[in-house]
């Protein structure tokens, strides 16, 4: 990674416990109203939250299209860590390039996520850090995306 570049990294307090934001993060059913851009939906074809399982899955944007990725879950720890790949796929699960997905070619093919939950009384601290350059991820929207996601996370966590 060239020196002036760093990776993405975001730091949310949610108010709810950590074994249930946790849970938000792995239960598909949960996942499914919060973990897509405002405006866009996600379907999963398939997803199963274990070390070593896969998932794969089409954000649904009505204005840029549908944006297909896969990844792997490296790392399960309940309910303190997740470290998945995202890699960037067609609807058949085959590795695209990130042009052929639509991006531009600053955006790597693969980027390793890492979250984690710190218990702070009642509350849940979420890290997010992902091996994407911080500024591309400006550029596509993808860095502001986390935040409106958290928020209607949040929400959702508030009215259960």
């Amino acid at each position: 990674m060239e020196k002036n570049k760093k990776d993405l990294l975001i730091t949310h307090l949610f108010d709810a416990p950590r074994e249930i934001v946790f849970s938000a993060w792995t239960d598909p059913e949960k996942l499914k109203h919060w973990y897509a851009p405002d405006g866009c939906s996600i379907e999963f074809k398939s997803i199963e939250v274990k070390k070593g399982s896969q998932f794969h899955s089409v954000i649904n944007d009505p204005v840029h299209g549908d944006c297909w990725i896969k990844g792997i879950y490296q790392e399960i720890i309940i309910p303190k860590k997740l470290v998945f790949s995202m890699i960037l796929s067609n609807e058949h699960g085959d590795i695209v390039s990130a042009n052929a997905a639509g991006k531009s070619d600053e955006w790597p093919e693969t980027i390793l996520t890492t979250v984690t939950f710190t218990a702070i009384g009642k509350q849940t601290k979420v890290t997010l850090h992902q091996t994407v350059d911080e500024s591309e991820a400006k550029k596509t929207g993808a860095y502001q995306s986390w935040f409106s996601m958290f928020d209607r996370l949040q929400t959702i966590l508030t009215n259960n």
